[in-house]
């Protein structure tokens, strides 16, 4: 039989009457034939209420008692969408991740699934029960309750899709689908109706606040379809998947602003091998996630090293590099955290020249000033001041005709 997971965020969720209709999306899913899995975010803002209840008591919080609270918003959640589907006459159980055994590694607040024990979903579904499984959690093998980070919910429910081997795991949010960028910041922007997983996957590392990026990656190693839609409406939303033949004839699919930056750059590191490993294995220890990387040789004796981090892990980052610039021989240290990434993404990219220029000629005429320019086969991102973000994504998005369907707009040269 078929097996459909569907995810439901916060704001789907966010009170009893949305909550009910969450429950009928699934129920008239399962009576078309399908069996059903729910996945269930926090209600609202109840997470963010709960991290301030926290603080409050304590500024520093011990990360794993924050994995203990924070996990309780979708363990609400979960149980009262099985108390209203019992209501409205049909079998449903709830679960914890902890009970359908999502273990993860014990790396508290961005833990990683490693397995699911899919069985104990399975004799529940059959058995006639529509299983609803509190998002964004799990364990570690210490029994300690772990969470996947914000957005983790998505993850947990593509990570269940491949498990069941689901034939579609469809991610309900208070958006139609994923649009060339985001509306709020460019109103013209379209929906798209299919994007692969490697844009998806793009445009989730810069900013893109949709989809969760481990959710894309799950979906593409597993090869699970991800539909992305709106919890108040029936229409198609925008599908994830593989990629097809249409795309290469896009140049660029959508384009995202990234604000919660800093870059810290190190001046005239020895130039010799092994510095930079000693330089990022620190970082890693420290749990620093890096974003883009820049290494400039300026003579055959010294170097300059720069990188962005996320502006939460930016304490760690300066601590961790502090500790290493003796090691390297670093003559100094700067700090930016006044700077954007403004990016475009498009697997039409490796087939089609001039996407730089058009770029960079539509950043120059907007007067907006690169800091530094980092590349993929399917990107391309500019640093430049936080001042300058919004101008420069209306800039870059109206170059690249992102207020027009892909089929509309002017072809690649």
């Amino acid at each position: 039989m078929a097996i459909t997971v569907q995810k439901f965020g916060g704001t789907s969720v966010a009170d009893a009457e949305k909550i009910r209709r969450c429950a009928s999306r699934a129920i008239e899913v399962f009576k078309k034939g399908s069996q059903v899995v729910v996945v269930a975010s926090a209600r609202g803002k109840q997470t963010d209420e709960l991290i301030a209840d926290a603080m409050e008591l304590n500024p520093d919080p011990p990360k794993r008692e924050m994995d203990m609270l924070l996990s309780t918003g979708e363990q609400q959640t979960v149980s009262l969408m099985a108390m209203a589907m019992d209501a409205m006459g049909h079998k449903a159980i709830s679960f914890t991740g902890s009970q359908i055994r999502m273990i993860t590694d014990g790396a508290h607040g961005r833990a990683r699934i490693q397995s699911i024990d899919a069985d104990v979903i399975h004799r529940k579904l059959d058995t006639g029960h529509i299983v609803i499984v509190a998002g964004f959690q799990g364990i570690d093998a210490e029994e300690d309750i772990t969470t996947l980070g914000r957005g983790g919910s998505d993850t947990s429910a593509v990570a269940l899709a491949a498990a069941l081997k689901a034939d579609v795991c469809e991610i309900y949010t208070d958006v139609a689908g994923i649009y060339t960028t985001d509306p709020r910041k460019f109103p013209s922007a379209v929906k798209m109706g299919h994007i692969s997983y490697d844009e998806m996957l793009e445009l989730a590392s810069l900013g893109a606040g949709v989809m969760h990026g481990r959710a894309v990656e799950f979906g593409k190693k597993y090869d699970v379809p991800i539909h992305v839609r709106s919890s108040m409406t029936d229409e198609a939303g925008t599908l994830i998947t593989h990629e097809v033949s249409q795309m290469e004839g896009i140049l660029v699919s959508g384009a995202t602003i990234q604000k919660n930056l800093a870059k810290i750059g190190l001046i005239a590191v020895d130039n010799k091998p092994g510095n930079a490993a000693k330089i990022f294995a620190h970082l890693a220890g420290a749990q620093v996630i890096v974003n883009d990387i820049i290494q400039t040789e300026i003579s055959s004796e010294k170097a300059n090293i720069s990188f962005t981090v996320g502006s939460a892990d930016l304490a760690d980052a300066k601590k961790a590099i502090e500790e290493i610039v003796r090691q390297v021989q670093c003559q100094d240290v700067f700090v930016r955290d006044d700077i954007a990434e403004v990016s475009v993404v498009g697997v039409g990219m490796r087939s089609h020249c001039g996407v730089a220029d058009r770029m960079f000629k539509a950043l120059a005429v907007a007067e907006v000033n690169i800091d530094s320019i980092t590349t993929s086969e399917i990107r391309i991102s500019c640093i430049v001041d936080l001042d300058d973000a919004e101008k420069a994504l209306v800039a870059v998005c109206e170059a690249f005709e992102l207020d027009k369907p892909a089929d509309e707009r002017t072809s690649p040269g």
